[in-house]
């Protein structure tokens, strides 16, 4: 039971939370970039009309073989995985404020009653 106590503390610590948001969208932007390169670049670079086309005659470049779609779809999913992972920190630090900010408990009434108990025998004397 201490492990998992042990283990939820270090979890849940600032620099822990960071690396893994870190490594996530990392990751994600990584599909970004991959997805930019073999689906948009790489087929407009290998087209066989490239080597008639200057620098001025870019229309003339086969569009048909980029697939948007792909890369579209790789930068909608970084988009929600930002999302999600801002409002889990969102949700976290939420708690932790709730639980810093919670006012001490009081004493108990049994504290309370041995405290008058004690501050009447000093005033007897």
């Amino acid at each position: 039971m201490a492990l998992l106590k042990d283990f939820k503390t270090f979890a849940m610590r600032g620099n822990v939370m960071d690396l893994a948001v870190a490594v996530i969208l990392g990751a994600a932007f990584g599909a970004i970039v991959s997805s930019f390169v073999d689906d948009i670049l790489t087929p407009l670079l290998l087209t066989p009309a490239l080597n008639a086309v200057g620098v001025d005659e870019i229309s003339k470049l086969h569009w048909g073989n980029v697939k948007y779609g792909t890369f579209l779809a790789a930068v909608i999913k970084f988009i929600v995985y930002a999302f999600v992972i801002f409002m889990l920190i969102r949700g976290m630090q939420k708690l932790q404020k709730a639980k810093e900010a919670a006012p001490p408990a009081g004493p108990s009434s049994t504290d309370k009653l041995l405290t008058e108990i004690r501050d009447e025998l000093r005033n007897r004397k």
